[in-house]
C-alpha cells in the first residue's frame, strides 16, 4: 500500500511561506483507498494550510477523529463547511461535557460544537468502541487497552455529571493502524491511552511485530519524569524504523526521543510528509 501522510496541523511551524501554527494536529493522509483527514486542530489554521500546503479538503473520503478535545475537533465545522457532507468516525463520548482542572480552575476542553450544528453542515456520524477495519489493512483502533502500570493518565481531566465532577479515563482515544510491507504506519491524536499500550494493542490486533513509522501526539510532555523515562525505555523495546513526534509530545519527551532514537528520530510539525 502507497501512504502519504501529511501533516496540515500542528503547533509549530518551520520554513513554509503562509503556513500557521496552532496547538493542535490535523493530519491528511493519502491511501490506495482514498484520502482520509486524521483530526482537524483547532481550526484556526486548517483551511489556511490546507491551501498552502496543496491538499484538497474536498477530496476526503471521510474524517477521522481520535478523541473529543478541541485541539483536535475545532477544526470540524470549517472543513465541513468547504467538504460538505461527509461520513466522520468517532467515539460515542464526542460530545461528552470535558474539562481541565488546574489550580482550582476548570477550562472546558471538549468539542466546540454541538451534534446537530456539524450534522446540519454535514457530517455523518459513525460511532464506534472496537478494533474497526475502515479499509483494507486500514483500522481504527477502537478503545485500547490499559494493560502497562506506568501510563497513569492526566488526573486533571475530568467529566461533569449531576453529581460533579469524575475522572476522564478518556476512553474515546483512538488511533489509526496502516498495514504495509515495510511494517505498521501508525498515527497518534494524543496517546491518552498510553503509547505503550497502543503499539502493543496494534501488534496484538495485526499480527504485525516490526513497526515502520510511528507519527503524531505521544502524550510525553504533560506527565512525570518517571513516567516519561518508563515510556521511553518501553520503546526501545520495539522494532520502530521512524518515530515523528508532534503536538503534546513536549520538548522533555522530544529530546529524549531524540537521544535514544538518533536518526530514526524526526519533528512532525506543519508541512512535514511522511511516505510509504
Amino acid at each position: 500500500m502507497t501512504i502519504k501522510a501529511t501533516i496540515l496541523c500542528e503547533n509549530s511551524v518551520f520554513h513554509i511561506p503562509g503556513a500557521i501554527a496552532e496547538h493542535g494536529l490535523s493530519i491528511y493522509i493519502e491511501t490506495n483507498y482514498g484520502n482520509y483527514l486524521f483530526d482537524t486542530g483547532q481550526g484556526k489554521a486548517i483551511l489556511n494550510n490546507a491551501i498552502v500546503l496543496k491538499k484538497d479538503l474536498t477530496l476526503i473520503k471521510a474524517i477521522i477523529l481520535s478523541h473529543h478535545h478541541f485541539d483536535h475537533t475545532g477544526g470540524l465545522l470549517p472543513v465541513l463547511d468547504t467538504k460538505g457532507s461527509v461520513d466522520v468516525m468517532t467515539h460515542p463520548q464526542l460530545f461528552k461535557e470535558s474539562y481541565s482542572i488546574s489550580k482550582g480552575k476548570q477550562s472546558f476542553i471538549g468539542i466546540p460544537y454541538n451534534r446537530l450544528t456539524l450534522e446540519s453542515k454535514g457530517a455523518n456520524f459513525c460511532f464506534n468502541t472496537k478494533w474497526h477495519e475502515i479499509a483494507p489493512g486500514i483500522y481504527l483502533t477502537g478503545e485500547v487497552p490499559r494493560e502497562t502500570n506506568f501510563e497513569i493518565g492526566d488526573e486533571n481531566l475530568v467529566i461533569k455529571n449531576e453529581d460533579g465532577f469524575s475522572r476522564d479515563r478518556l476512553w474515546d482515544d483512538q488511533s489509526l493502524i496502516i498495514t504495509t510491507e515495510k511494517g505498521l504506519f501508525i498515527v497518534l491524536g494524543c496517546s491518552h491511552s498510553g503509547i505503550i499500550n497502543i503499539l502493543n494493542y496494534a501488534i496484538k490486533k495485526t499480527g504485525y511485530d516490526k513497526i515502520y513509522a510511528v507519527i503524531g501526539g505521544t502524550h510525553l510532555g504533560p506527565i512525570s519524569d518517571e513516567q516519561r523515562e518508563a515510556t521511553v525505555e518501553a520503546l526501545k523495546e520495539f522494532s520502530i524504523e521512524k518515530i515523528g513526534v508532534s503536538h503534546c509530545t513536549g520538548l522533555k519527551g522530544s529530546i529524549r526521543l531524540a537521544q535514544e532514537f538518533k536518526e530514526k528520530f524526526f519533528f512532525c510539525n506543519v508541512g512535514t510528509v511522511v511516505e510509504i
